[in-house]
């Protein structure tokens, strides 16, 4: 994670200092001639919390850009290995595999956007808890996590879902730039598969571990928070 801050937060002192698309005027031997900023077409390279990947892109207009990317591996060495779920602190491995297609739209016609689009998702991420933390909460229940292994898997696995995403692009020069975006997929409740080596390991109250965590899914599955899966990448794009 804090990879993401440091170059986002690059992203952002360039992009106020980045003037807005705009054409020069140029005084020649023949007399004034116009040269454009604006070049339409993109490629960029990727990473983020979805995974690692690129896209193209075409500009429309000066405030508007077509989007066609793709994301997928496993990033958890960009964005930090873990993941909490429930209070739940895991060790987190993905398997990412997300293609988007989006718009984004510049309002004021400079490096700010706004980006709106949707995306095949079929995301897998792999959990585990870890030995050295002494007891973990499931369900309510404290369990001696010497004793109490979890593992398990959580998939996005809603297909075609939207997405909402602000963003900057900022330029380097007229052809080079950095990209930096967070958003987020409305992919409704995540698919859960949590078990154990020890389902009959007992927690503080004299309940089970599998009994807490048939109860731990059943709670993910229908937490309205875990139908958005948040979204946060940074890149350079490359102007023709």
């Amino acid at each position: 994670m804090k990879t993401l801050r440091v170059l986002a937060v690059s992203a952002a002192v360039l992009a106020a200092t980045s003037p807005a698309f705009a054409d020069e005027k140029v005084v020649t031997d023949e007399g004034i001639a116009t040269f454009s900023f604006f070049k339409p077409a993109s490629v960029r390279i990727e990473g983020g919390t979805t995974g690692y990947g690129g896209a193209i892109a075409y500009g429309v207009n000066q405030y508007t850009d077509l989007v066609l990317g793709y994301n997928g591996g496993d990033a958890a060495d960009l964005v930090g290995g873990e993941v909490k779920y429930n209070g739940v602190e895991y060790d987190l491995e993905q398997d990412n595999n997300t293609a988007y297609l989006n718009a984004e739209i510049r309002p004021f016609g400079n490096w700010f956007h706004v980006a709106l689009g949707t995306a095949y998702n079929d995301n897998e991420y792999k959990v585990s808890t870890r030995n050295n933390r002494g007891d973990i909460k499931i369900n309510g229940t404290e369990f001696d996590n010497a004793t109490a292994n979890v593992r398990g898997r959580i998939n996005y696995k809603n297909d075609i879902v939207p997405y909402i995403g602000f963003g900057v692009s900022p330029s380097i020069t007229s052809r080079i730039g950095l990209f930096a975006q967070v958003g987020a997929f409305y992919n409704g409740n995540p698919e859960v598969h949590l078990d154990t080596d020890t389902p009959l390991a007992l927690g503080n109250d004299g309940q089970t571990l599998r009994a807490a965590l048939d109860e731990e899914e059943r709670d993910i599955r229908n937490d309205d928070k875990y139908k958005w899966m948040p979204v946060g990448k940074v890149g350079l794009s490359f102007r023709f």
